[in-house]
């Protein structure tokens, strides 16, 4: 079950605001994100002697700085270690990890992964901007096929990672998307707060000097609603004003768009959003960004909502079972025989 209730802590922005310079580049899309997570902590009922933000290295990483609670900067594509570590410490805590496409994705994805799988409780906001922005612009994991930059001056010939898809393959059980600017974006920060387990959740970031409007196509703060489909559990899935919609085809299996007449989305075979779907979260995270289905909307929101036990309740379980009736007893333990004592002539076994 996730977790809807908490004891709420009374806060306002300025709470969380700290006297820290913030130090991104004029325009970057990082403050409006920053923004969204300061006003979204209040209306939680969040407590900052209770909440920690935890990061690795990047742009994005800077994060724990500006944030009015405790913090960890820590070392590149580590901050899953960190968290994990942090959290079985104490699992009272409120556990937010910011990392980007380079630092979660390439240098620490491995560790991205295994938190994910181990389904460790906390918020994982990966902030994707395409690029490495802190070390001048090379390309990341998710640039596009093409993408010039310092290191590929030709243009990337990588087929980019879907960090959305690998979350997935990794074995999360929450799974969502958002933009810095949108208004929505609280709206998904609250429900991966809300989510008991690992929450993983997809920021496409605006990068203004090495990216610059990226994501223009679907994320543009006016004009682009036509190619947002914004995914809300028990209803359908409509774009574009209601106008088109999102069906599955059952020759194929496949997804596609079909035009909504009159506000009749029944008729047109308009599918219902289920976050507990797993197959059709395979299908969702592709849209717009695999080749074969950029003609799509982009899929926003909770995509993949489906919670298990945490791995802190899981450990914690097992320690218990293991140490149930029993008295800890350190010198015991030691004479049990795998000891020696080591003497002028070696030791005696």
């Amino acid at each position: 079950m996730n977790e809807m209730t908490k004891i709420a802590a009374t806060t306002t922005i300025k709470d969380w605001e700290t006297d820290q310079e913030v130090r991104w580049c004029p325009g970057c899309g990082d403050y409006a994100i920053l923004k969204a997570v300061q006003r979204t902590l209040p209306e939680l009922g969040a407590d900052p002697a209770n909440t920690v933000f935890v990061s690795g290295i990047g742009c994005s990483s800077r994060f724990p700085y500006y944030v009015e609670s405790y913090g960890f900067h820590t070392i590149h594509g580590r901050a899953p270690a960190f968290a994990t570590g942090i959290k079985l410490a104490n699992p009272e805590l409120d556990i937010w990890l910011v990392t980007g496409d380079g630092d979660g994705m390439s240098i620490g994805g491995n560790h991205t992964m295994h938190l994910l799988r181990r389904n460790l409780n906390c918020q994982v906001l990966l902030f994707n901007n395409e690029i490495y922005g802190l070390t001048k612009g090379q390309y990341s994991p998710t640039s596009r096929q093409g993408t010039t930059s310092p290191t590929t001056p030709l243009g990337s010939v990588d087929r980019p990672a879907s960090p959305c898809a690998f979350a997935l393959g990794a074995g999360a059980r929450f799974v969502a998307r958002g933009f810095d600017v949108s208004k929505e974006l609280t709206t998904v920060l609250k429900a991966a707060y809300h989510h008991k387990g690992a929450a993983f959740v997809e920021i496409f970031q605006n990068c203004i000097v090495y990216n610059k409007d990226r994501f223009e196509d679907f994320a543009a703060p006016k004009g682009a609603e036509h190619a947002q489909l914004w995914l809300k559990h028990g209803e359908p899935m409509l774009f574009d004003r209601g106008t088109k919609g999102i069906s599955l085809c059952q020759d194929d299996l496949t997804l596609k768009v079909v035009d909504v007449v009159d506000g009749d989305w029944k008729s047109a075979g308009v599918i219902v959003h289920d976050v507990t779907n797993r197959s059709v979260a395979y299908m969702l995270v592709d849209l717009r960004v695999m080749p074969r289905f950029a003609d799509f909307p982009m899929a926003l929101g909770v995509l993949y909502d489906d919670p298990r036990p945490t791995f802190e309740e899981v450990v914690t379980a097992e320690r218990e079972q293991a140490s149930a009736g029993k008295e800890p007893n350190l010198a015991k333990l030691l004479a049990k025989g795998q000891t020696w004592t080591v003497t002028e002539d070696g030791p005696e076994l």
